[in-house]
């Protein structure tokens, strides 16, 4: 098993179905009986039954974007998490603020697949540009490279010199923080006439990596994979050495869900990216992102048999402000709900000499007046702003996600 982190990330999907749904229900009523929050969201709801995606699919959603009000409201975890705050290790708030928990297991985020399929391996060191202050990006990839017995130097953030003259003098092997301040410490290093040949390998994480930045990190001498974490749930996804999607976390139930409802997408259509932990301390039970993403089709050429997703697509909250109104995209998939005959909804909000003008978009088998002027008065009513509705057929709406398209800008 020298190529992978261990034995999960070989099995079929079979098995891994099986036993992720077996410990399920474990998990449900872990939540329901020591997080008061979740008591009160899935009360009526027999853990037991939770067996199968689809019964995983009838259970509410939580969304990332409304973690900064429950908090205030109920601070500073919302009644989230399962365990006393004197049983954390470490507390942290990202901006928001939201407040995220650690409790005490080794590799509490679980990022450690991720490092190794990035290449590390034990006794080598890495060089980590993540934050150490307030939020956790840094304690995560240590505790991390801990996990896989690698030591790690603590860079942390800015002191680019000081960073480049560490990186000739410490000779690291690998780097993880963010790649674009990777690309300044080697420059910085180029610079300087330093040496950072050492370093040939990196994990990055926190922003976008396009292909222009990996491909100039890689003519500085470093082969970079990402993966996608958050302070929330840890590790979600990451890439190997394939660098063909990101391998969705043998530790995590990931679906794809329509933006604005709770509501399971097909294969390959783009939705919001929604989780389910097994964490004990923190029992995150579909728990939505708020990032947009896809499944892709098949197994990633690496040998590793996990569904994968095709990365970062967009953000989910595509909330909009016309005329003085919020739009929000969950009054969109209640048009569609409110409509059998309509399979799909976008709305495009433009200008329309000094107006704002929206045109709502749905696709269905059926057109007509009569049908128009209903979806009509369903928008009105729900949102109290008034839209044109046009027809178009089935399956040919965008698949990118997009629930309110704002083309003002």
């Amino acid at each position: 098993m020298a190529e992978f982190y261990d034995s999960l990330e070989v099995r079929s999907a079979d098995e891994r179905e099986t036993s992720l749904f077996a410990a399920l229900p474990e998990q449900v009523a872990l939540a329901k009986a020591d997080s008061p929050a979740f008591a009160a969201s899935l009360a009526g709801i027999d853990p037991e039954t939770v067996v199968d995606r689809a019964a995983l699919a009838r259970l509410p959603v939580l969304r990332k974007s409304d973690l900064i009000e429950r908090q205030q409201a109920d601070p500073p975890f919302a009644s989230l998490i399962s365990v006393p705050r004197s049983e954390l290790r470490r507390v942290f708030v990202s901006p928001g603020p939201i407040y995220d928990p650690e409790g005490w297991d080794n590799d509490w985020w679980r990022i450690a697949r991720a490092l190794f399929a990035a290449g590390f391996r034990r006794g080598e060191l890495m060089h980590n540009c993540f934050s150490y202050h307030f939020t956790p990006g840094g304690v995560m990839f240590e505790t991390a490279a801990h996990a896989l017995g690698c030591p790690v130097f603590p860079a942390g953030t800015g002191n680019t010199e000081s960073q480049a003259r560490a990186v000739a003098d410490l000779r690291p092997d690998g780097y993880g923080g963010t790649p674009s301040f990777l690309k300044i410490i080697l420059e910085k290093a180029e610079e300087m006439g330093l040496d950072h040949s050492s370093l040939t390998k990196a994990c990055v994480s926190g922003e976008a990596l396009p292909p222009a930045l990996r491909q100039g990190l890689k003519d500085l001498g470093v082969e970079v994979t990402q993966c996608y974490a958050s302070a929330d749930l840890g590790l979600i996804a990451y890439e190997s050495a394939a660098r063909e999607g990101l391998i969705v976390d043998e530790g995590v139930i990931v679906e794809i869900v329509r933006p604005g409802t709770d509501d399971p997408v097909g294969l390959g259509e783009v939705g919001e990216v929604v989780v389910t932990t097994f964490n004990p301390d923190y029992p995150l039970i579909r728990f939505a992102t708020g990032d947009l993403s896809a499944v892709m089709p098949g197994q990633s050429p690496c040998g590793r048999t996990n569904m994968r997703l095709r990365g970062w697509m967009g953000r989910a909250d595509q909330t909009t402000k016309v005329k003085g109104m919020f739009i929000h995209p969950r009054q969109i998939a209640e048009v569609v709900r409110r409509h059998p005959e309509l399979i799909r909804a976008r709305l495009v909000v433009d200008r329309a000499g000094d107006s704002d003008a929206l045109t709502l978009a749905v696709e269905s088998g059926q057109d007509g007046e009569a049908l128009a002027s209903a979806i009509r008065q369903s928008f009105q009513t729900l949102c109290k702003l008034r839209a044109e509705v046009t027809f178009t057929p089935p399956g040919t709406l965008p698949n990118d996600g997009i629930v309110i398209q704002d083309k003002r800008a």
